[in-house]
């Protein structure tokens, strides 16, 4: 199973692009804003300052070593002290950032991981720290008011060899969770009747889940585990117990709605599990609220007597990559899962003229700082899942829209992040077979069927409307699973043997309408990368065949939810029940399940379920991976019994 990055030509890609330091200015630029002057110099702010780690190469080996049956490394995962004492940052250039923070009236913690120090001060002592003006910005989108620097960040030299990223000095940063409603849930918000439902199938096993409805849209974690050949493993009494899940989102939630909801299902779970980690203040009770819900109730419905510790964070900034950090430097969560994400692009600052050959990006601090942090997880054992998006193959459709008019932008083929990163498994989406028929202005359509687990995207319901009602009633682009090509991270070794793997498409640009200077093209997206494919596994994920989730801030019980955001701590769940049966840690999952895909293909006794049918609106269902639904779809007792051998 030889693993590693492209090592050599990576390197050279990234001395190309971290050629300085930056502030993290990256989604407000392809994004437009007006400059609306100077920032509130008295506003206090939060800024971590991310070290480089040490023999990265070292490290990526050692990885590979710990999931690699035979190796004297297998399963030897370090501690955080292990991991900081051989990688983080050295007392010295630890004592430099600090004398630097001091001299300029600030002091930091440093983390245990040693790849970062926290500070906080005002905003008018990180400008002068950084040697930039810090000006506020109101987005011509949304019209949300940000800060952010207006420039490059000047450091000592001391430090310019040492310091990878100062996140926090930009709080433009919204990333979107991964959930999204069936098209009869949106059309009743507006007063329509979209959809009335037949009797619905879904596959199941010879051993039903007593928790499970049997109805498409109401389906709970007991229809998972029939879909999803779990319950045997319940039956041998592997519930979770001994495990921990760490949930890592941007919203606070009510930790009674995940018992309202287990409890509503008849589902008996350990009591008192759930514990809340609120970072840099904690996450707010808004709009993101019900997929915190949701993330603490599919991964600990699937694995009941599991712990679950929630790290909530504020949704801009730094927030994201802290909580992120925090759940892996404490080092108790045997598998983490997110929800949360933004297109890969967003990182991306420099801005590319028209013709030019590549991208030319001198900020991709993010992607760096989320690198660092899923490489200290890996060499620790934890797990780590991430959804991959609910906008197909155009992951930018959902945040900036789609058009061809004045103030639109165009939808080039683009993935999400982290999901992208190759140390992180990418949760995609499916829709299972059921049945269903759409109504419009009264007149019922006729009934059509979804006969074979497919790629989630909602172009099936386009052709439906276009076919029965006419064309031009209804604009689903591009809602779907999330899957591509990063145009950032190169083709890991695991994905090398795989067959179905892409390159990107050539031609790729993010252009924006000027309603005065007309098309602007703003990025000049690779093409033909060899780069990492996404996502790895897939499971259901489509709305309409979607589930049943408990939100107080949304209201109390919601039918017809759905998403990747469903996926990725479902997937959580799964790996907290494959701790227990293999009575360790499981590891980065990646290279394990290609190697299990690659040896032994699909079949009775694989632990995979080729998807052949379907499109997330470009990439196609067939034989083997493809940028839809991965490698497939779990039969989990099968994988867990392979992990067990191996």
């Amino acid at each position: 199973m030889l693993w590693n990055l492209h090592r050599k030509t990576l390197a050279a890609s990234l001395a190309v692009l971290l050629t300085s330091v930056s502030a993290g200015a990256s989604a407000a630029d392809v994004k437009a804003a007006t400059d609306t002057g100077p920032a509130n110099n008295s506003q206090i702010i939060n800024v971590t300052l991310v070290m480089r780690l040490h023999n990265q190469e070292q490290l990526e080996n050692y990885i590979q070593q710990t999931v690699t049956p035979g190796n004297a490394n297998y399963h030897r995962f370090l501690s955080t002290s292990e991991f900081a004492g051989k990688y983080g940052a050295t007392d010295a250039e630890v004592a430099q950032v600090q004398n630097f923070l001091k001299q300029n009236g600030l002091s930091g913690t440093v983390l245990a991981n040693r790849m970062a120090i926290r500070t906080s001060g005002t905003m008018a002592q990180f400008s002068a720290a950084f040697k930039t003006p810090i000006h506020t910005f109101t987005s011509k989108d949304t019209g949300r008011s940000f800060h952010r620097p207006t420039q490059s960040l000047v450091l000592p030299n001391e430090l310019t060899n040492s310091l990878l990223f100062v996140s926090g000095l930009n709080n433009e940063h919204k990333y979107a969770s991964h959930a999204i409603k069936s098209v009869e849930s949106r059309q009743a918000a507006a007063g329509t009747k979209a959809l009335a439902r037949s009797t619905l199938t879904a596959p199941s096993s010879s051993n039903g889940n007593p928790t499970a409805t049997g109805t498409p849209g109401e389906f709970t974690v007991g229809d998972v585990a029939n879909m999803y050949n779990i319950n045997p493993l319940y039956a041998q009494g592997v519930n979770g117990q001994g495990s921990t899940i760490a949930i890592v989102t941007l919203s606070n939630f009510y930790p009674s709605d995940a018992e309202t909801y287990w409890n509503g299902i008849g589902l008996i779970t350990k009591p008192n599990r759930i514990t809340q980690i609120h970072v840099d203040g904690g996450g707010a009770f808004d709009g993101g609220s019900g997929e915190t819900s949701l993330d603490v109730e599919q991964s600990g419905g699937l694995a009941p007597f599991a712990d679950v510790l929630v790290y909530d964070a504020p949704n801009a900034g730094n927030g994201f990559t802290d909580a992120f950090m925090q759940a892996v430097v404490d080092n108790k969560a045997d598998t983490i899962s997110t929800s949360w994400g933004l297109p890969e692009i967003f990182n991306f600052a420099a801005l590319n003229v028209p013709g030019a050959s590549n991208t030319d990006t001198t900020d991709v601090g993010d992607l760096q700082t989320f690198h660092q942090i899923l490489l200290e997880a890996a060499v620790q054992g934890q797990s780590t899942f991430a959804a991959s998006g609910d906008s197909g193959a155009y992951d930018t459709v959902r945040d900036l829209g789609v058009g061809t008019g004045p103030g639109t932008y165009n939808a080039p083929l683009t993935v999400d992040s982290p999901a992208s990163d190759p140390y992180i498994t990418a949760a995609g989406g499916t829709t299972v077979p059921f049945t269903y028929r759409f109504h419009h202005n009264g007149v019922a359509g006729p009934y059509a069927s979804i006969t074979k687990e497919q790629i989630w995207g909602w172009d099936y319901i386009q052709n439906y409307f276009d076919k029965n009602f006419g064309k031009g009633l209804i604009d689903l682009f591009s809602v779907g699973g999330g899957g591509g090509v990063s145009v950032y991270w190169q083709t890991p070794a695991y994905q090398w043997f795989t067959n179905g793997i892409r390159r990107s498409e050539k031609k790729q640009t993010l252009t924006y309408i000027d309603p005065v200077a007309g098309a602007q093209t703003q990025l000049v997206l690779p093409g033909n990368f060899h780069g990492r494919n996404v996502p790895d596994l897939a499971l259901n994920a489509d709305p309409e065949t979607g589930y049943i989730v408990v939100s107080t801030v949304d209201g109390g019980v919601i039918t017809g939810y759905g998403g990747t955001s469903f996926v990725a701590p479902q997937l959580n769940g799964i790996s907290a029940l494959l701790t227990q049966s293999t009575g360790h840690r499981v590891g980065l999952w990646n290279p394990q399940v290609y190697f299990l895909q690659d040896a032994f293909g699909y079949g009775k006794w694989s632990a995979f379920n080729d998807i052949r049918e379907g499109d997330n609106w470009f990439y196609k269902g067939k034989n083997g991976y493809e940028p839809g639904a991965g490698i497939g779809t779990l039969n989990v007792t099968n994988l867990a019994l392979l992990l067990s051998v191996f």
